[in-house]
Formats: structure tokens, C-alpha cells, sequence
């Protein structure tokens, strides 16, 4: 059955859900196509294609087409999965006319099924508008990279009462102003757990702890491609290994003469008609 914004939020307390980041055609081709028997529910081109894709430093530098032409070529893909889109650093903080006009890039360009903010509860106004023009938002809190250098770097979010307590509150008023779902970055596993239990929509975890509703990482950090990882990632594999040796192998045979040999060439039946050649 394909995933939508309705089955997505049928899930919570009935099965775990799946996310994984994909940026490129080729990548969604492969995760989209083996959903249905993996259990895979979603897909996310997530403003981390700044730093795994393009290797910016943060992902503050993307721009919106940056991430529409990028979630063009996965929307090509795309058969059986939620494709979820984040929408950008300053894209959708100034205006509430401005949020909506991006958001409905994303959709009408990008192809997306929903979007993602990086949102606490004062922009619950802005999640209210885009839900009343038909735009399903999943909100986003925690760790937010849009704000590292507000947070002074990549840490751990909520673990002083007044923090957690803070989360809380505007987990409830995301909720209420109608996203779909919540993803939470980076935060102890007690505030993910009471936050999951007080949600009647679904969590995404993503260094939050087993308790969330689902799970989401980036999928180069699940396949070994990234030099270094957080705490929360777990490699399933070893894709870098085994592109590592398959261009090294490419290498060496091009430089041996073995490829490309025949099997791998064009012929014509009469190949001495090119000796009249001048």
C-alpha cells in the first residue's frame, strides 16, 4: 500500500516507521523500490544534502532551488513512499506569505508530498497556514542544525527541566496547530518517551532513544560512506568499502589494457571497410 500522510499518522502505537534521507534519483530508485517488502515509510531530502551532498561545512548555505532540484530528481522515483522535503534556512521564518509561497515550491516544483521546519512553538502560526492551504508539515525540534550557532554546536537538547519542559510545550502546540508528525533531534530518551506517550501523532527519533513512533538517519551514514558519524548512527553496511574496491578495480584494469576488452566494445561485421578510411 502506498505511504501517505493518513497511513503515516494510522501507524503511531501499531508499527514502527521507516525514514531515510535520500537526495539523487539513483538512490531513491533503489530505497523507494524495495520499500514495500523492507517496510520502508518515508523518504526525506533533508537540508543535510548541504553537508553530505555538497560538503558545506553546515546547512545553513542552501538555497531553496538548491534542495527543489535535488527533490525533483527524487520525486522522479518516487512510487511507494512519503516524500517529505525540508524547507530551507530563512525559507520559511519571515513571513507566513513567504512560508507559503516556498512550501508550494517544494510541492509544485520539487514534487514533495509534505514538508519539514526546523520550529518551535512560535511558529505554530506559520504550520497552521500551510495545513489549512492543503500543505501537510511535519515539524521538527531538538536539535535543529538551522540553529547551531544559536546552540553553540551540535548538542544534546532538553536535559535541564526547564529545557524539557519547553520541547514539551511546543511539541503540543505543533500538534495542535496540525503537523502530521514530529521529528526529534538529539534529546534524552526520558523527554522522547513522555513526548511520544503525549502525542497522539507520530515521533521520529533520530538520536532520541527507541520509544519514538520511528526512526530516521541519513542513509550514507547507515552504509559507511561518511568520515565521521554521531553517537546515534548505526553503520548497516559497508557501501564505501565496496565502492572503494570496485573503483580501484576499474583503475587498474583500465591501465592494464583489460578493459575495455570485446564483450565491452562495438564491432561491424566487415571491419575492413574502414581501411578505405583517409
Amino acid at each position: 500500500m502506498k505511504n501517505t500522510v493518513i497511513t503515516f499518522q494510522e501507524a503511531k502505537g501499531r508499527e514502527k516507521l521507516v525514514m531515510l534521507t535520500a537526495y539523487d534519483y539513483s538512490t531513491a530508485r533503489i530505497i523507494d523500490g524495495i520499500s514495500a517488502e523492507a517496510g520502508i515509510n518515508a523518504l526525506l531530502v533533508g537540508d543535510s544534502l548541504g553537508n553530505v551532498m555538497l560538503g558545506h561545512k553546515t546547512s545553513l548555505t542552501l538555497t531553496l532551488e538548491d534542495i527543489i532540484l535535488y527533490c525533483s530528481g527524487v520525486a522522479n522515483a518516487v512510487n511507494n513512499t512519503l516524500l517529505v522535503c525540508d524547507l530551507p534556512f530563512m525559507s520559511c521564518h519571515v513571513s507566513v506569505e513567504e512560508t507559503l509561497r516556498n512550501a508550494g515550491r517544494l510541492l509544485a516544483e520539487g514534487g514533495a508530498h509534505a514538508v519539514k521546519m526546523e520550529n518551535g512553538g512560535a511558529f505554530c502560526h506559520e504550520v497552521r497556514a500551510l495545513v489549512q492551504t492543503g500543505i501537510p508539515v511535519m515539524g521538527h525540534l531538538g536539535l535543529t542544525p538551522q540553529s547551531v550557532h544559536a546552540f553553540g554546536g551540535y548538542k544534546v537538547q532538553g536535559k535541564t527541566l526547564a529545557a524539557a519542559q519547553k520541547l514539551l510545550d511546543d511539541a503540543r502546540a505543533l500538534q495542535d496547530a496540525g503537523a502530521f508528525a514530529l521529528v526529534l533531534e538529539c534529546v534524552p530518551v526520558p523527554l522522547a518517551t513522555r513526548v511520544t506517550r503525549e502525542l497522539s501523532i507520530p515521533t521520529i527519533g533520530i538520536g532520541a532513544g527507541p520509544h519514538c513512533d520511528g526512526q530516521v538517519l541519513v542513509w550514507q551514514d547507515t552504509c559507511g560512506l561518511l568520515e565521521t558519524t554521531p553517537k546515534f548512527v548505526k553503520k548497516f553496511g559497508e557501501v564505501g568499502a565496496a565502492m572503494r574496491a570496485a573503483f580501484t578495480a576499474y583503475a587498474a584494469e583500465v591501465r592494464s589494457g583489460a578493459f575495455p576488452d570485446r564483450k565491452h566494445s562495438y564491432s561491424v561485421p566487415d571491419e575492413t571497410i574502414f581501411d578505405a578510411l583517409k
